[in-house]
């Protein structure tokens, strides 16, 4: 399999991402190398495991996922290998995959210390491009993961907030925003089964801000209306309808969210 992704919290005009394709691409010709995002915001593991949680598991099996929000580069966090639902994922071994493994457990978790598939020298600040890239290659070819280095028990996690459910009410976070500026939340859509949609029946609160029942589409409410649905990655969102939300509101990730009857 030649399919190598690439997600990073390099910006989209950077010069590492370009640096990262050279090194595959010397390696392996044949490759075909696809961006994912360079927009995870800097250093934000958080976001980046949100971000391969919606997109990775709709690659076909068998792709090689890159992955790079790294702010402990060159520290003793390692490099790892894991396989989980049959796509490979390269990366930091700091809670990045860790949406992916509470989805699915992984299969296979190596630690990448087989230097000779690294390029020669190694950067104490660019580890995407002197391991996880030539390793991306490679793996394209035909090495096997077992032959990167020894495995590992368990991947490194993060401690996420729970989603809080009760009699008449559920709590949970604004989790990402999107590129629209909707603000998806933390609460899946089966927290939300038994929850009435009628307006008369049930609000959703974030911060100050408050809305009244649930609907299917943006376009069930009017402009600039504040209107609450399950999106497409199967989460709460909050947005404006034909605006952002995000900015109409002034609302971050982290600000609690409540769906009230």
């Amino acid at each position: 399999m030649s399919l190598i992704t690439l997600t990073t919290d390099f910006g989209a005009d950077s010069p590492y991402v370009a640096a990262m394709k050279g090194v595959i691409l010397s390696h392996n010709p044949a490759a075909r190398i696809v961006d994912v995002t360079h927009s995870v915001p800097p250093q934000d593991v958080r976001q980046g495991a949100w971000v391969l949680e919606e997109a990775a598991p709709w690659w076909p099996a068998g792709t090689i996922h890159v992955c790079v929000v790294d702010p402990g580069v060159g520290t003793s966090r390692k490099m790892i290998c894991a396989v989980i639902a049959d796509r490979l994922y390269l990366a930091p071994d700091n809670g990045l995959l860790s949406r992916l493994a509470r989805r699915h457990r992984p299969t296979t978790i190596v630690a990448l210390e087989s230097r000779q598939h690294w390029l020669p020298t190694v950067s104490n600040t660019f580890h995407g491009r002197d391991i996880l890239a030539p390793v991306a290659a490679r793996l394209s070819l035909g090495l096997e993961p077992r032959e990167l280095g020894p495995p590992l028990p368990e991947l490194v996690d993060i401690a996420w907030s729970e989603v809080s459910v009760m009699p008449g009410k559920i709590k949970g976070t604004v989790r990402s925003i999107d590129s629209f500026g909707n603000l998806v939340t933390d609460i899946p859509a089966d927290k939300l089964a038994d929850v009435p949609t009628d307006p008369e029946k049930v609000r959703v609160q974030c911060d100050e801000h408050e809305t009244q029942g649930l609907f299917k589409t943006y376009g069930d409410q009017p402009q600039m209306t504040l209107v609450a649905i399950i999106g497409s990655s199967g989460y709460l969102e909050l947005a404006i309808v034909g605006d952002s939300a995000a900015m109409m509101l002034g609302v971050r990730a982290g600000t609690p969210v409540a769906v009230v009857w």
